[in-house]
């Protein structure tokens, strides 16, 4: 594991459980595992596009390293491997529909708060950034 300049705080439970599951991609991660084992490829496709393969392997390895996740080789010839939760992992199920329950409720406010943002930006910088100026709450992924 990458050997953090700051030691872990274990003290306090919110700094061992942020430790665990903090990080962009991780709670993807586990989100994408609820429904049973998957392969990295898999999971690297129902990433967001802004998730590269390098981050995606360390926060894989890191969820590894915890007992969150389970990489089993299932063909060591051809390098095929999964991934799934263990038990420890699947404790962390409620969290994670919590979260994503929250967020299915955030959801209008935040596309009104986004579509103010872009209505404020002058029409060439958002062209150039790639965004329409429009949200679109049909296109829900998760």
């Amino acid at each position: 594991m990458y050997n953090k300049k700051i030691p872990v705080d274990t003290r306090c439970g919110f700094r061992v459980a942020m430790e665990v599951m903090g990080g962009k991609w991780k709670p993807y991660i586990i989100y994408e595992l609820l429904d049973g084992p998957r392969r990295p490829s898999e999971l690297a496709r129902r990433m967001p596009q802004e998730a590269s393969d390098r981050v995606l392997a360390q926060q894989l390895k890191e969820l590894t390293e915890y007992g969150v996740v389970e990489r089993r080789v299932i063909d060591p010839v051809c390098k095929h491997t999964e991934y799934s939760l263990t038990d420890l992992g699947r404790s962390l199920i409620p969290i994670i529909e919590q979260l994503r329950s929250w967020g299915n409720g955030f959801r209008p406010q935040l596309e009104k708060i986004l579509s103010e943002k872009t209505k404020a930006l002058p029409t060439n910088a958002l062209k150039e950034a790639g965004i329409s100026g429009k949200t679109n709450s049909s296109e829900v992924h998760h």
